[in-house]
Formats: C-alpha cells, structure tokens, sequence
C-alpha cells in the first residue's frame, strides 16, 4: 500500500520563560503533521496489516520534518497522535502508529528506547487534540513529563487522517518534582541498567 499524502504542517512553539524565571536554554517544541487519504475510508476492513507495514515511510517523512524543526536542537522528548476524519475509524491512526512507523524516527533520532506516548481520535476539521509527550531516554523521567496542544483548522476532512509526531528538546521550564533526571537515564541506558 502507497499512501497518498495531501498535506503537511510544521508547528513551532519557544517558551523561553515561565513564572517569571528566564531559561538558561529555551523550551522548543515541534509538531510534524502528515496528513494522508485514509484508504479505508467509510468500510470495515479487519486486516490493517498493510497500513502498518505502509506507515514506516510515513515515519521516514515525519522525522525528516520534525528534526529539522527542532534543529540545532537534539530531541529529549516525544509524543505521537492523529485525528481520522469523521468517515473513519480511531483503529485506521492506531495502524500508523505503531513500531513499524517510530522505528524509522528513532533511527533518524539516532536513539529513544523509551515507549512514546499516544492519543488517537475520530473528530471533525479544527478539533483540539492533546499529544502527551516523555523523555526519549525513559519514560520516568518526570521533568519531560509535557504535551503540545494541536489544533488543525481544515483538517482531517473526513476521507483523511492526520498524524502528528512531537519532539522537545528538554523538559518543562522550572521543572522540580525530582525523580530520575534525562542525563541519569542516559547514563543507566549507556551502563546497561535500568532507570
């Protein structure tokens, strides 16, 4: 299976102080959006397989996207999501979603062994969406605990479905709830023990 891209999106957001407290480096966020033709459009189709297997070049592009947006930053935090169009269904970014579409991000990364958070849903063009995010090293990393609020205005139109793909490139600003910090993660993953 090809699938056919209509559109993409790049979003950006800075925030360089919070609660009054300058950064010492400025929290960017990114957001690639890739939105496809959903292929199954309007019928139940039981075997996703070849959405699965077609989403590892969908995740070739988004990354792509993403680390230049992100760039001269290296990415710290990640978080994917999408929104079908109201004709299909949630399971259709479910199938794009998978494995098969980050391992090519990671490989592009040049790491990220922590799961990646996700929300998926059916909803009309302009719909919010929250695409929860985490540490790239480990996923108890509590400062990179964060998310980026998503709002398309025209999209996904009903035949189409929009995947969303998150980067940071460290955690939240005046973060300090403690726990295990990104360098410690880095530094069990380099030793071979766990966080």
């Amino acid at each position: 299976m090809e699938l056919r891209i209509r559109r993409t999106f790049t979003l950006v957001e800075e925030r360089r102080i919070e609660a009054g407290q300058a950064a010492d480096m400025p929290l960017r966020k990114v957001a690639a959006v890739v939105v496809v033709e959903n292929p199954y459009v309007g019928r139940y189709v039981a075997d996703l397989e070849p959405m699965v297997e077609a989403s590892a070049g969908l995740g070739r592009q988004i990354a792509a996207q993403a680390i230049a947006a992100l760039s001269p930053y290296e990415a710290q935090s990640y978080g994917k999501g999408g929104i079908v169009g109201i004709a299909g269904e949630q399971e259709h970014a479910n199938a794009l979603l998978t494995t098969a579409f980050a391992n090519p991000i990671r490989a592009a990364m040049g790491g990220g062994d922590a799961w990646i958070s996700s929300m998926t849903k059916v909803a009309a063009p302009g719909t919010l969406i929250d695409i929860p995010m985490n540490s790239t090293a480990d996923i108890y990393v509590r400062s990179h605990y964060d998310g980026m609020t998503i709002v398309l205005p025209d999209t996904p139109l009903p035949d189409e479905i929009a995947i969303i793909f998150c980067l940071a490139n460290r955690g939240r600003l005046n973060a300090r709830v403690g726990g295990l910090s990104y360098h410690q993660a880095i530094k069990s993953r380099a030793s071979g023990t766990s966080g």
